[in-house]
C-alpha cells in the first residue's frame, strides 16, 4: 500500500501518461486481474481496492492515483507550506468520507492554486494525496472509503481487515499505523452543546478496532485547537483576570470575564513581544498581497481572529462553566458524567433512549492535574452552599447550573483527595431535561397499559407506592411520569433533597427541603420538615429518597396519617426492600400500609418495569396461586402477591385470576382492589369498573401520543371536570 510511482516517459519533470500500458499475461502476478483476484472495486476516482487469495489467506491491497516526479514536488511544496498549520482530522469514518466528498475549502484551493502548476489529471491526484496526508487519516484514508470493511484487527504486527465477504484480510501497513482508530470508527450521533455563545461539537462514535481500547463506544468533544503556547496565554489571562480590582457588584460574571479576556489577550497576541508583532504584520500583509494575487495566502491561524475567540472559550470555560466538565454538564443528551482520578479519561453515560445507548463511554476529556480537578469539586461544593475541606472531605450537592437545558437539577457527588485516591473524584446524576410521561414510557417499552392504569388509580386514590431498585433504573422517573395522575385540586408536598427532582404540575403543589448548611444558628431536619408538612394539609406527600434513618422515620410517621405516599428506595427486589426497611426500625406491621412496590430494572440499555408488587395478608396469601412468597425477617413473616411482570421476551403479564364481570371481560384478581373499595367506601365491582374505564382512556391517550406533560395534565383535569364532555370532545377529534 501507499504511493506508486510511475515511469515518466521522456522527462523527469513530466507527469505519467495518460493512457494505459497493454495488458500483460492473465499468469503474471503483477496483473490485476491475476486468477487469484476474489474481489476489486473503486473506492474514489482513482483508488482500487484489491482482495487477492494467498496461501496463508486473503490479502487487501489499495492502488492509490500514481505520482510522477513533478507530481511529488508539488505535494512537497504543499506539505511545506500548510507545516505547523492548526489542521484537524475526522475522528470518524463518516467524517473521512465527508471530508474526501467536500475536498479542500475555498481558502485551502486558492493556496494550492499557488503553489502548483499542473494539468487537469495531475492536479486531481496531486489533491487527493494532499487531501489524505493534511485534512485526512494519511495512508489510511483509502481504508476509510471502502464501507466494504466491517472490523479492523491492530492486535498482530500488521493491521487485519474484515470485509463483508472476506475475512481476516491481511494488509501491508503496521498494526500502529497513524489514526488507526479513527478509520474504522462509525458515527453514532453528533450534535452541539451551547454554552455562553460558543456551540461546542460533539461526536458520539463506535470503534471497530479489535486490540486497541476496551471501550469501542466513544464521547468526543471538539473544542478548539490550541497551538503551542496558548496554554500559558489562558493561564496568564485567568491570572491577571483574578487579580482585577473591582468597584462595586457584578452583575453579569460571564460579560465581565469576557470582556476583560478580550482586553488582555488581544494585547497579548498582537504586542506580546516584537517578534510576535513582526509575524502578525507579515501574515496580515501577505493577506492583503494574496486578494490581489501578488502572494500565496497564508494559512497559519496563529494570528487569525479566530484564535481570539478560542482562547476567550477557555477562559470562560475555566471561570465560568466547570472546566472539563463544562460541555458534559450542559449536553442534554447526557444523564451521568463520572471524573474518577487525575489522568484518566472521563466517562460519560448517553440516554439511552435518545441516542440508541445507555452504556458508560469515555471521552476525550481528562483532569490533567490535581489543582484543576480540585478546583472544580471545590466550585461546585460551593455552588450548592457546601465548604469542601480537610474535615469535610465529601459532599453530596444539587446543583441548577446556568446555561443548563431547562435548568434540569444536577445531583452530584464530590470528593477531595483526602478520601479519594488518585486525587478527587466527581459523580453527576443528571435530571432528564424533559419530565417523560405515561405515553413516553409506553411507547418505550418500558411499561404496560395496565401498570399505568393501575398507578394512575393509585395516585388518584391516595395510595401508598414505593419505586425500589438500584441507582439509576428509573425509580424517579416512574414516579414523575406518573404526577399528573393526582388530581388537579389535591395538594401534593415534596420532601427532602431527592424532592428537587419531582416535577409538581399543580398550583397547590410545595416542596421542602432539608438543608444542613441552611443556618448557621438552627439545623433544618426530617422532623422539622414532618411538622410544617402537616401544617400544609397535604393530600399526598412525596419523599423521592428514602435511604436514610431520618426519611425512614419520616416514611413510617407518613404511614400514619391516611395520606398518601409515594417515594423511591434503594432495594432490586422485595425481599431486599423488606429486609431493608425492617433494618431501618420501620414496624413489620407498617408494611401492610403500601399498597404497591414497583421494581424497574436497567438492563442492556433499556429501563423497563421489572415487577409490580402487592403487600399481602395471611389470609390473601393463601388465595394466591401465582407469582407469591413469604419471607421471614425477626420472627415476622412478610407475604407477598406479584400484580404484574416483564418476562424474559419483553412481554408484560398482568394477574388475571378471578373473573368478577363475565367471561368476556377478564378481570384482575388483585387484593389492591379491595383495598381500595375499602378505602373508597365502594364495592369491588365499581373499583374494577373503574379500572377498565380508565383502561380505555390509557389506550386512547397512547394511540393520540399526549406526551406532553402539561398536556396531559390539562387532559385529566378536563376529564374530572366534566367527564362526558371530555369524552365527546375526543370523539370529535377522534372522527375528525
Amino acid at each position: 500500500m501507499g504511493r506508486t510511482h510511475a515511469a515518466a516517459p521522456s522527462s523527469s519533470d513530466e507527469s505519467p501518461p495518460d493512457h494505459v500500458h497493454p495488458p500483460v499475461p492473465p499468469g503474471d502476478p503483477d496483473a490485476w486481474y491475476a486468477p487469484d483476484v476474489r474481489a476489486q472495486r473503486e473506492l474514489y476516482p482513482g483508488v482500487v481496492a484489491t482482495v487477492r487469495e494467498t496461501a496463508e489467506g486473503f490479502h487487501y491491497d489499495v492502488r492509490e492515483p500514481a505520482l510522477g516526479p513533478a507530481d511529488e514536488r508539488a505535494l512537497e511544496r504543499i506539505h511545506d507550506h500548510f507545516e505547523g498549520a492548526n489542521l484537524r482530522r475526522p475522528l470518524t469514518r463518516e467524517g473521512a468520507v465527508e471530508r474526501v466528498d467536500a475536498g479542500f475549502d475555498p481558502k485551502y484551493r486558492r493556496v494550492i492554486d499557488r503553489l502548483t502548476d499542473l494539468s487537469h489529471d495531475a492536479r486531481r491526484r496531486v489533491d487527493y494525496h494532499a487531501l489524505a496526508d493534511l485534512l485526512c487519516l494519511g495512508r489510511l484514508t483509502p481504508l476509510a472509503l471502502d464501507d466494504a470493511i466491517e472490523v479492523a484487527d491492530a492486535a498482530g504486527d500488521h493491521l487485519v481487515v474484515h470485509t463483508d465477504d472476506y475475512a481476516p484480510a491481511d494488509t501491508d501497513l503496521p498494526a500502529d499505523a497513524d489514526y488507526l482508530e479513527r478509520f474504522a470508527s462509525e458515527r453514532v450521533e453528533t450534535h452541539a452543546v451551547e454554552f455562553r455563545g460558543f456551540e461546542v461539537p460533539v461526536v458520539l462514535y463506535r470503534e471497530h478496532l479489535l486490540g486497541s481500547d476496551s471501550f469501542a463506544t466513544k464521547y468526543a468533544v471538539l473544542e478548539p485547537n490550541l497551538l503551542p503556547g496558548d496554554e500559558e496565554l489562558i493561564d496568564e489571562c485567568k491570572e491577571r483576570i483574578w487579580e482585577t480590582n473591582v468597584d462595586g457588584v457584578v452583575d453579569d460574571r460571564a460579560a465581565f470575564v469576557r470582556e476583560r479576556a478580550r482586553q488582555f489577550l488581544s494585547r497579548r497576541l498582537t504586542a506580546r513581544n516584537t517578534r510576535a508583532w513582526l509575524d502578525a504584520t507579515t501574515y496580515r500583509l501577505r493577506t492583503a498581497l494574496a486578494e490581489y494575487d501578488l502572494a500565496v495566502p497564508p494559512v497559519d491561524h496563529r494570528f487569525s481572529d479566530d484564535r481570539l475567540t478560542d482562547l476567550v472559550y477557555y477562559v470562560l470555560r475555566d471561570y465560568v462553566g466547570h472546566g472539563k466538565l463544562t460541555v458534559p454538564i450542559r449536553d442534554g443528551l447526557l444523564e451521568d458524567v463520572e471524573a474518577n482520578r487525575v489522568g484518566e479519561r472521563i466517562k460519560v453515560v448517553p440516554r439511552g433512549r435518545v441516542v440508541g445507548h445507555g452504556e458508560r463511554v469515555p471521552t476525550n476529556l481528562a483532569f490533567d492535574d490535581e489543582t484543576s480537578f480540585v478546583n472544580v469539586v471545590t466550585q461546585m461544593a460551593a455552588a450548592d452552599g457546601v465548604e469542601l475541606n480537610a474535615s469535610n472531605p465529601s459532599a453530596k450537592v444539587n446543583l441548577s447550573p446556568e446555561g443548563v437545558p431547562n435548568a434540569e437539577t444536577i445531583r452530584c457527588a464530590v470528593a477531595l483527595p483526602t478520601i479519594s485516591e488518585d486525587g478527587p473524584h466527581i459523580s453527576i446524576r443528571k435530571q432528564a431535561p424533559e419530565t417523560m410521561t405515561p405515553v413516553d414510557l409506553l411507547h418505550n417499552d418500558s411499561i404496560s397499559t395496565e401498570i399505568v392504569t393501575l398507578l394512575w388509580m393509585l395516585y388518584e386514590h391516595h395510595g401508598v407506592a414505593l419505586f425500589s431498585g438500584p441507582t439509576g433504573v428509573g425509580k424517579t422517573t416512574l414516579l414523575n411520569a406518573h404526577m399528573p395522575f393526582i388530581p388537579y385540586s389535591d395538594r401534593p408536598i415534596s420532601i427532602d433533597e431527592g424532592s428537587r427532582e419531582v416535577e409538581l404540575p399543580h398550583e397547590t403543589g410545595v416542596s421542602l427541603t432539608t438543608r444542613d448548611h441552611e443556618s448557621d444558628y438552627k439545623r433544618v431536619t426530617m422532623a422539622d420538615l414532618m411538622t410544617e408538612c402537616n401544617y400544609l394539609n397535604p393530600d399526598v406527600e412525596v419523599i423521592a429518597e428514602i435511604n436514610t434513618e431520618a426519611s425512614f422515620a419520616t416514611f413510617a410517621e407518613t404511614l400514619n396519617t391516611g395520606h398518601g405516599v409515594l417515594g423511591t428506595t434503594h432495594a432490586d427486589d422485595i425481599e431486599k426492600l423488606v429486609n431493608r426497611v425492617i433494618e431501618q426500625g420501620l414496624p413489620p406491621y407498617l408494611l401492610r400500609e403500601i399498597d404497591l412496590v414497583v421494581f424497574p430494572q436497567y438492563v442492556d440499555g433499556d429501563r423497563y418495569v421489572g415487577e409490580l408488587v402487592e403487600l399481602v395478608s395471611e389470609a390473601e396469601f393463601a388465595d394466591c396461586d401465582g407469582r407469591c412468597g413469604a419471607i421471614d425477617k425477626d420472627d415476622t413473616t412478610v407475604y407477598w402477591n406479584a400484580v404484574a411482570w416483564r418476562d424474559h421476551d419483553g412481554e408484560f403479564h398482568v394477574d388475571y385470576d378471578h373473573p368478577r364481570l363475565g367471561d368476556d371481560e377478564r378481570d384482575l384478581g388483585l387484593h389492591f382492589f379491595d383495598r381500595l373499595a375499602d378505602r373508597t367506601d365502594r364495592s369491588v365491582e365499581a373499583v374494577e369498573t373503574e379500572f377498565h374505564r380508565k383502561h380505555r382512556y390509557v389506550q386512547y391517550l397512547e394511540r393520540e401520543g399526549v406526551a406532553d406533560f402539561d398536556e396531559l395534565f390539562s387532559f385529566l383535569a378536563d376529564l374530572h371536570n366534566n367527564e362526558t364532555a371530555t369524552v365527546e370532545r375526543v370523539k370529535r377529534e377522534v372522527n375528525g
